[in-house]
């Protein structure tokens, strides 16, 4: 049985779909996962929570797989994904520090929520609502996900959102004299206080 129909399952027997799974994670690793620096289980002690702001998994992986970075030939993403029906992808293993937040890369893990946040006109002043709703399948799979990393990595300790720790405004594509967020994710409706009630995490927040 997949993690995702395990999550379906719970909902229909009325459980909680935060309980610990033995977790069902499909290793899909981008082509240059083995370029990224590898760092120690011991650095990492944050998790940051993102939304692809992306129609669909298909597409996160389409940029992901993009060469960004020319020195080291590696591109920018985050180490799990969660698809709308809770299914969980690793593109990165945590021993590699992937490129997701500015700033932070070294000692954190990257979370990817499918959602499609502000696509297509991410810098658009008029359009930055964020309306999509995260699944309960997805943020069941987040907590489950959540808790397995804690128990594995010694010293985590503290979550973030994208959001919380890029703060930079940017010039609004529809009128530069205008600024707009860079990062907007996980957004508005994510359950902050459902997550950090299900998993001894601390939510950092920005300086």
């Amino acid at each position: 049985m997949t993690h995702s129909s395990e999550i379906a399952t719970m909902l229909a027997c009325g459980m909680p779909a935060d309980l610990p799974l033995n977790l069902a994670i499909r290793d899909w690793p981008l082509p240059y996962a083995g370029r990224l620096d590898a760092r120690e289980s011991e650095q990492i002690d944050l998790v940051v929570i993102h939304c692809t702001e992306l129609p669909d998994l298909a597409m996160a992986r389409d940029y992901g797989e993009r060469v960004l970075h020319a020195e080291s030939q590696t591109g920018n993403s985050g180490h799990y994904y969660i698809d709308r029906d809770g299914a969980i992808v690793r593109f990165v293993q945590p021993e590699r520090i992937a490129h997701h937040t500015r700033g932070y890369n070294p000692c954190s893990i990257g979370i990817e929520l499918v959602n499609t946040g502000r696509y297509p006109d991410w810098f658009d002043s008029r359009r930055q609502a964020m309306d999509e709703p995260y699944t309960e399948a997805q943020i069941g799979a987040l907590i489950a996900l959540l808790k397995s990393l804690r128990a594995q990595l010694p010293n985590l300790q503290w979550i973030a959102g994208h959001e919380d720790l890029d703060t930079a405004q940017v010039p609004a594509s529809d009128e530069p004299a205008k600024t707009v967020a860079r990062k907007r994710d996980p957004g508005p409706l994510f359950p902050w206080p459902r997550v950090l009630a299900a998993v001894s995490l601390e939510r950092l927040a920005p300086a």
